[in-house]
């Protein structure tokens, strides 16, 4: 008989952009939710600006990301879309390469991630600095 248990985490992001490692707050979700079971972790953010990445933390990566989403997305005034900060039209572009949504495997109750990999919001918006992230256990 498999379960559905959800909830929503609120996070401050601030006024710069950021990586956020969501990866405890998963993990101690499924210590309530999973209780050993195998399953699925899945992940959603609500925002039209903001994603989820699954990547190294820590060690460099999270910024390297940020810079590599300024190269492919410069905040500057080339995009149509035009409220909010200058160059805020690149935060709405940002889910396309960086989904709102990841899926990850719970084996006995625990995230079945590499062993350097961390579960991460990623946001760039500097104009919303309260998020939401919808976790959901499938097991």
């Amino acid at each position: 008989m498999s379960t559905f248990t959800t909830r929503v985490l609120t996070l401050t992001t601030g006024a710069t952009e950021t990586v956020t490692d969501l990866t405890s707050a998963c993990t101690d979700f499924l210590s309530q939710a999973a209780q050993g079971r195998d399953g699925l972790l899945h992940l959603f953010v609500p925002h039209a600006t903001a994603g989820l990445a699954i990547l190294e933390t820590g060690s460099g990566s999270d910024a390297d990301l940020l810079a590599a989403l300024h190269h492919l997305l410069p905040a500057d005034d080339r995009w149509q879309h035009r409220h909010g900060s200058p160059g805020h039209g690149r935060d709405h572009v940002l889910p396309a390469l960086v989904p709102p949504h990841a899926t990850v495997p719970v084996l006995g109750g625990r995230l079945e991630l590499g062993t350097w990999q961390s579960i991460c919001l990623v946001d760039t918006n500097k104009d919303n600095p309260e998020r939401q992230v919808r976790l959901s256990f499938l097991g």
